[in-house]
C-alpha cells in the first residue's frame, strides 16, 4: 500500500488536489445488511464475502448519484465541481466528521448516529462558497467491541489500524502469500471482513440499505467452498462480473478459498485442495498444501509430499510442504 505514503501530501489538504476548491460536500449512502452478518461465520463449509461486495461495485452506483447532485449544485451556484469515490487521495473520513456526517470510530470507520457504521462515502468538491455544517464529535466512549473482536489483532491501539494484519487488506489487496500465523484467524472469510463493523452498538439505529442496485444478492452470501475451489479464470470472471470480488483476480481468490478450506476442519474438502496441487498458480498450490496440512492425517500428507517435493519448481511451494510436514511431526 505504498500509494498511501506516495499521496500523503495531497491527502493532507484538499487544495493540493484541486487549488480552486472552496467547499466540500460529503455524502453517505447506507448499505446496512438486513441480517446479522456474523451468523454466517459459523458455517465453516461456506465462504464469507463482506457485505459491501455482495452486489454491484459501489463505485459505479455512487459516482452516478454524485454526478447528478453535483450537476444540480453547479447550475444552482454557478460553480465548478469534481466528484470522488475512493478514486483520488481524499481524506473522506476526517472530512465526513468535519461535515457532521458522523465520527471516526475506534476501528477507524465513520459511525453515524442514524445508520451505524454501514456507510459508503462520496465527496463533491466545488468552487462555491457554502456554509459549513457543525462538526460531529466522537461518541465511542469506553467501548472496545470493535477492537477486541478482530480475529488477527489488527488494532494496535484505538483509532489505529495495522493493515498488514487486517483481513480485508490480506484477502483483497495483498498480492502474495498471506503470513502463516495470520491464516487461522481468517476463518472462512474469503473476501473482506465485517467483524469490527457488525459489533458496533450504534448499529441499533441502523437500517437495511434501500438502494436497489446495492441490495445483497442471495448468491453472494454463504458460498459453498467446494464450488468456489473449482472456478477457473473464465468461470471466476463470469461468476463475479460487475462485483468488487472480481478485482482480486482468480488466483488470489482461490488462495483465500483454500485458507477457508484449511480452517474448515472438514476432511471432506481435502479432495478440493488435493486437486489444486496441480494448479498453474504457485500461490494456489502453496495454499493447497497448507490446507491439506490442516485436514489430512500425517501419513497421507507425507505420501503426497514424497512425490510433490521432487516435482515442485517453486521455492515458496516447496517451503510450504516442508512446514506442513514439520507441523505433522510436531503434532
Amino acid at each position: 500500500m505504498d500509494w498511501m505514503a506516495d499521496t500523503a501530501e495531497r491527502r493532507a489538504d484538499p487544495r493540493a488536489l484541486w487549488p480552486e476548491v472552496r467547499s466540500i460536500v460529503l455524502l453517505g449512502l447506507n448499505y446496512g445488511p438486513a441480517t446479522d452478518p456474523l451468523a454466517e461465520l459459523e458455517r465453516k463449509d461456506r465462504g464469507y464475502v463482506s457485505v459491501y461486495a455482495r452486489n454491484r461495485d459501489y463505485h459505479d452506483v455512487i459516482k452516478g448519484k454524485l454526478k447528478e447532485l453535483a450537476g444540480f449544485l453547479a447550475a444552482k451556484a454557478s460553480s465548478d465541481v469534481k466528484v470522488f469515490v475512493d478514486t483520488a487521495p481524499v481524506m473522506e473520513k476526517p472530512l465526513a466528521e468535519a461535515a457532521g456526517l458522523g465520527w471516526q470510530g475506534k476501528h477507524t470507520v465513520v459511525v453515524s448516529r442514524e445508520f451505524g457504521n454501514w456507510l459508503f462515502l462520496g465527496a463533491i468538491f466545488t468552487t462555491a462558497e457554502l456554509p459549513a455544517d457543525e462538526a460531529e464529535r466522537g461518541r465511542c466512549g469506553s467501548c472496545r467491541r470493535c477492537l477486541d473482536i478482530c480475529p488477527t489483532n489488527a488494532f494496535p491501539a484505538p483509532y489505529q489500524l495495522d493493515a498488514r494484519r487486517c483481513i480485508s487488506y490480506l484477502t483483497i489487496e495483498h498480492k502474495g502469500h498471506i503470513p502463516e500465523e495470520l491464516r487461522p484467524g481468517i476463518g472462512n472469510r474469503i473476501f473482506g471482513c465485517d467483524d469490527c463493523l457488525a459489533v458496533c452498538p450504534w448499529n441499533k439505529f441502523a437500517q437495511a440499505g434501500r438502494e436497489a442496485r446495492l441490495v445483497q444478492r442471495a448468491d453472494l452470501s454463504a458460498l459453498p467452498l467446494a464450488d468456489l475451489a473449482r472456478l477457473d479464470d473464465s468461470a471466476f470472471r463470469a461468476r463475479f462480473s460487475g462485483t468488487p470480488v472480481k478485482r482480486t483476480g482468480r488466483d488470489r481468490f482461490i488462495r483465500n478459498v483454500l485458507i477457508a478450506i484449511g480452517n474448515s476442519g472438514d476432511a471432506g474438502l481435502a479432495a478440493e485442495a488435493e486437486r489444486l496441487l496441480d494448479d498453474a498458480s504457485p500461490l494456489v498450490r502453496a495454499m493447497a498444501v497448507w490446507a491439506l496440512g490442516r485436514l489430512l492425517p500425517g501419513d497421507a500428507l507425507n505420501a503426497h509430499a514424497a512425490v510433490r517435493l521432487e516435482q515442485e519448481a517453486d521455492s515458496e511451494v516447496r517451503e510450504e510442504w516442508r512446514r506442513a510436514m514439520a507441523s505433522t511431526v510436531a503434532a
